[in-house]
């Protein structure tokens, strides 16, 4: 990915130097966009915004089920909480790139992993979404993402003033771009002159909770050698695979060298609200990536809060306790976000069985013309009424990529395992968390609204 005349283009202002190149072989064109001034609006993410609507219902006294927000909701481990706590006093602003202790750590879960990673290739940042906001300006545009994909990949290029193209998925394997189709679209955008830069895969998948099986990885990252793509795996939700007994595949894996891996905390550990996350962006070619981005971070984010980070080290190096709780927290993600899925599968919808993180995507389209008597022709509107007429809180498939005239929901399941932490202990340690009272209540509701808009 070259300027035509074997240079990077570095980004920055229009008529910057090209940077030579310092291999052979495939590169990483990172591109230089015009900034233009942007008329519309940027909105608060669909998933927040989602979040602070529940919390005002809950604030005037209306009850809601809470479906929409993809928060672990599970409780902070004690040791991780005593971790913290030893380091709050290290109020230094340290090392851009992140803490040689983290990084060193983080270097570690992944070599764990079958990919080799020196600490010198890790950026931590304060969440791995801002990592991948910065990803995204060092590398440009177009970015080829799968259809349906997590609600910010689209939306951070747009604040970049830079092009996302989504490419559907093979059925049932949500995350990963169909590798055919993807070749497909590749192929039209440079015979258009305008080749894409990267193509982004989430294992296990926001929002199907489903998880892509090795041979359509392995053949997306033929296609993606093929067309000089750079894979961008989000796996935050790596460690929430259902079956641990279940075969995963990832990019990384597969391509080391042309793969930029990201990954936190807040899904397996439930500590969204510590905001860290680290990536892996590997020496060779796609250095000079690693180089802008810890640019990048330096004017936004400086560096991770130090605390957070040394506790965050101690995680990554996956203590045995921590494992254990991972392991339980993986099981219980599983049972009800299943048990949710035989709700709308009873219902008539098509449901893939959930095989990671929390969340399932019903698609409705099979009751089309019962809820046209409920005035839904939209998942929008599917989406309001679940809200308005019975308390119940998902996101559209449309605000994930999907054609807003399908009848798709994003589901998330964990606020359903309860508001107080005595009762989400309960949920972590119960072998049929379904049926604990006020789980099984929530389930109950969704059935009753499912029933209530779909006359006979």
């Amino acid at each position: 990915m070259t300027d035509g005349r074997g240079h990077f283009r570095q980004p920055g202002a229009p008529g910057a130097a090209p940077v030579p190149r310092e291999a052979a072989g495939n590169g990483v064109r990172l591109a230089v966009r015009p900034r233009t001034h942007q008329e519309d609006t940027v909105l608060v993410s669909p998933t927040l915004a989602i979040n602070e609507e529940i919390a005002r219902r809950r604030a005037q006294g209306r009850p809601v089920v809470a479906l929409g927000f993809g928060e672990a909701s599970l409780p902070v481990h004690p040791l991780l909480v005593d971790q913290l706590a030893r380091h709050a006093a290290q109020g230094g602003y340290g090392e851009v790139a992140g803490a040689s202790r983290l990084r060193e750590a983080a270097a570690g879960y992944w070599s764990r992993r079958g990919v080799g990673t020196r600490a010198e290739e890790v950026v931590a940042g304060p969440g791995s979404k801002p990592l991948l906001y910065a990803v995204f300006e060092a590398l440009g545009g177009p970015v080829l993402l799968p259809r349906p994909s997590w609600v910010s990949y689209a939306a951070q290029n747009e604040i970049l003033g830079q092009r996302s193209v989504s490419v559907p998925t093979v059925e049932g394997e949500g995350g990963v771009p169909d590798p055919a189709r993807l070749d497909s679209v590749a192929r039209g955008l440079r015979d258009a002159g305008t080749p894409a830069t990267a193509v982004l895969v989430t294992i296990p998948d926001n929002p199907t909770g489903t998880v892509a099986a090795p041979a359509t990885v392995r053949e997306l990252c033929r296609v993606a050698e093929e067309h000089d793509l750079v894979v961008i795996s989000d796996e935050i939700y790596l460690d929430l695979v259902h079956d641990p007994d279940r075969e995963v595949l990832t990019p990384s894996q597969v391509v080391p060298g042309r793969t930029i891996t990201t990954t936190g905390l807040s899904k397996s550990l439930a500590l969204g609200g510590w905001r860290i996350g680290v990536a892996r962006i590997p020496d060779g070619l796609l250095s000079q990536v690693r180089g802008r981005v810890t640019s990048v971070a330096s004017e936004i984010w400086s560096a991770p809060a130090h605390p957070v980070q040394l506790a965050a080290a101690w995680a990554f190096a996956e203590p045995a306790d921590l494992t254990a709780h991972i392991a339980l927290s993986s099981r219980l993600h599983g049972r009800v976000a299943r048990a949710v899925a035989a709700v709308f599968r009873d219902a008539g919808a098509e449901v893939a069985e959930p095989s990671g993180a929390f969340y399932l995507y019903p698609d409705l389209e099979p009751l089309r013309d019962r809820l046209a008597g409920a005035g839904v022709t939209t998942s929008p509107g599917l989406a309001r009424v679940l809200l308005d007429e019975h308390g119940i809180a998902t996101l559209p498939g449309a605000a994930f990529g999907d054609a807003e005239d399908r009848l798709t929901l994003r589901v998330a399941t964990p606020m359903l395992y309860g508001p107080s932490d005595d009762q989400r202990w309960a949920a972590l340690e119960a072998e049929a968390p379904a049926e604990l009272p006020w789980i099984r209540e929530g389930l109950d509701t969704v059935r009753h609204a499912l029933d209530a808009m779909l006359p006979e």
